[in-house]
């Protein structure tokens, strides 16, 4: 195949030849040695080459080298490029610099190829260049053995599988152990690798890692890399990193105890726990070892005894055992349980204690511990501390002094550990009234609440000399009683007798019921005194009454005033007659009718006396409904 102006473009290439270099006497072609390409990609293989000075005429061939037989795929003839008709053809190219192109590279094109420049009677030089086809391997696939090595095994136990696909040429995978490379090594480790040509041309490879292993290799991490050149530079490609699953002999034993707090107590969950350190997991055989006695096999799970809630029996030693089948070995561990604990707890005298007032009592506290015990005395569970010691002296009793005498027991050092007890002193006393009032001011039919308090042993029981409503509430050894009722003139002479009594006697306290002063309300000029504020609704209504016959009053008063002063000046002439034409001062021009103020009033009968007409005349009391007063003269 030609290539039109190719003659020129040769002519041209050797003119800047010949002006750019220096005089050469022979030719002289160069190319790269070594032309790398990926699978599938375009090759390109330069030419380059000088020519004498006096040469004129050159020629070009490209050769590829099969099994050692040359073959021309492209050459330049009568100034024109030719490709030959060959398995390259359709693929295969001279570029106007000369150099080769090879497009869709496969596997078979990885072979030298040759450039051959003549010029006639002036010689001819060629070169090789050996062009490199590669293609990527897959990343490698790490299998681990996984069915568990035993580090006691006599054979050299298979570690690990690796597989890298599809790679050109040929990769190589290397073994590591953690960062650490590893080599085959005689009776410690060994590589088996595998290489396989597929019908792609392409290579599969494959390597075994087979090592010892230690029980410290547990936590050792393993990877396989795939190593391969491209363009000169070496480069790899790791797998994951797998861990492996090793057996191996117990070589320590533990045994511990799990509790809620450092120190055990009575009523604790504790747990003991025997742990050995091979895998798997040898069988635990866990016991309690009592003097003198047959040792007691405890139900263990996975090496765990439970004890729900310890007691004092529960002190003691305790044993685990393992027996290894791989090594032959018997390992025993032992620990000591101290369950602490708080028992006997008694106060003396235990029953109820009666005094009378003034004497003396001595109460004593005892109880048995695992450690010092710590005594308190208090009045009541949360009541004020009393003392310390195992011994309370309460002296001198009063009344005030009946109660519950609590001693409260700790462990010294054991956080949470303590108990307590109580013992209840009773002094037994005649009543005792604490009056809330001796004199109590009251209006008569007021309903009013008398309150009487009493203490004494045995609880006293209140009554009361009057009748009414009572509410009784007791506390201990305290009563308190409310009375409610109506005043009556009899309780205003008697007064009231609040009477606390019990087995040991009675006492009473009298009430005094004083009447209070009624204060008339302001305005009240008819003299007559308030009615009693026994009834508070009624001594409202009857204040609101008094303030609205002041206020008819004062009208009333007012009106007569002006009726008068009018009634001087229509005499003296200053104002004229509504009978001789002039001016109605008591009505506009528009009103015809005559004015009357008139008041409407609720009043009782009794309050109508203060009601009077303006010539002074008092009405009757049973003329209450309308009152009228006449202005016109």
């Amino acid at each position: 195949m030609a290539r039109s102006g190719a003659a020129a473009r040769l002519a041209l290439g050797c003119l800047v030849l010949l002006c750019g270099a220096a005089a050469v006497d022979k030719v002289e072609v160069s190319v790269p040695e070594v032309v790398e390409v990926e699978l599938g990609e375009t090759a390109r293989i330069n030419c380059n080459f000088s020519l004498p000075g006096e040469s004129d005429y050159a020629y070009i061939n490209w050769f590829c080298i099969d099994r050692n037989r040359r073959m021309k795929i492209a050459y330049m003839a009568g100034g024109q490029i030719v490709l030959a008709d060959t398995e390259y053809k359709g693929r295969v190219a001279m570029e106007d610099d000369f150099a080769l192109t090879i497009s869709r590279v496969t596997l078979q094109d990885a072979r030298s190829f040759v450039c051959q420049v003549g010029a006639g009677s002036l010689g001819v030089d060629e070169k090789r260049t050996q062009l490199l086809v590669y293609k990527t391997p897959e990343p490698p696939e790490i299998e681990v053995n996984d069915a568990g090595l035993s580090v006691t095994s006599k054979e050299i136990p298979k570690i690990a599988a690796c597989v890298s696909k599809n790679g050109f040429p040929a990769p190589n995978i290397t073994w590591y152990k953690d960062d650490t490379q590893l080599q085959p090594q005689e009776s410690q480790i060994d590589i088996l690798s595998t290489r396989t040509k597929e019908s792609s041309g392409l290579y599969t490879v494959s390597s075994t890692l087979y090592a010892r292993v230690s029980r410290e290799d547990r936590q050792a991490h393993y990877h396989c890399q795939v190593s391969y050149c491209l363009r000169g530079a070496d480069h790899i490609a790791a797998s994951e990193k797998v861990t492996l699953t090793l057996y191996y002999p117990t070589e320590t034993l533990t045994l511990e105890v799990l509790s809620p707090q450092p120190q055990v107590r009575e009523g604790d969950e504790v747990k003991l726990l025997c742990k050995g350190d091979g895998n798997p997991p040898p069988e635990y055989t866990l016991g309690k070892v009592k003097e003198g006695e047959e040792e007691r096999e405890l139900e263990a799970r996975n090496g765990v005894v439970i004890l729900p809630k310890v007691r004092k029996e529960d002190s003691g030693q305790y044993v685990c055992r393992i027996f290894d089948f791989d090594s032959m070995a018997a390992l025993e561990e032992t620990v000591e349980l101290s369950v602490n604990y708080l028992e006997g707890l008694k106060i003396t005298p235990e029953e109820p204690i009666q005094l009378q007032p003034g004497d003396s009592v001595a109460l004593t506290c005892d109880a048995r511990g695992s450690k010092p015990l710590e005594f308190r005395w208090r009045k009541e569970k949360k009541g004020k501390q009393l003392g310390q010691g195992k011994q309370l002296k309460v002296s001198n009793v009063t009344l005030e002094s009946s109660g519950n005498y609590v001693c409260e027991v700790t462990v010294g050092g054991v956080p949470g550990l303590s108990r307590s007890k109580q013992v209840y002193v009773a002094v037994h006393a005649k009543p005792q009234i604490s009056p809330k009032d001796s004199l109590v001011r009251v209006q008569h039919d007021e309903v009013v609440t008398l309150v009487c308090r009493a203490a004494g042993l045995p609880l006293p029981t209140i009554t009361w000399s009057a009748n009414g409503t009572v509410h009784n509430h007791t506390d201990h050894h305290r009563t308190s009683s409310n009375l409610t009722l109506q005043v009556t003139s009899e309780l205003l002479k008697s007064g009231v007798n609040c009477t606390a009594s019990n087995k040991l006697g009675a006492t009473q306290h009298h009430i005094k019921l004083q009447q209070r002063k009624a204060t008339p309300p302001a305005g009240n000029t008819t003299g007559k005194a308030t009615p009693p504020a026994g009834n508070t609704t009624e001594q409202k209504t009857q204040e609101s009454k008094g303030v609205i016959i002041v206020a008819v009053i004062v009208c009333i008063l007012l009106i007569a005033v002006l009726g008068a002063v009018l009634y001087f000046l229509h005499k003296k002439g200053k104002i004229p007659g509504g009978r001789t034409g002039k001016q109605d001062i008591t009505r506009p021009d528009a009103l015809k009718e005559e004015i009357v103020v008139e008041v409407k009033s609720d009043k009782l009968p009794e309050e109508a006396g203060l009601l009077q007409g303006a010539n002074g005349e008092k009405r009757p009391a049973g003329d209450q409904a309308e009152k009228y007063i006449d202005l016109r003269n």
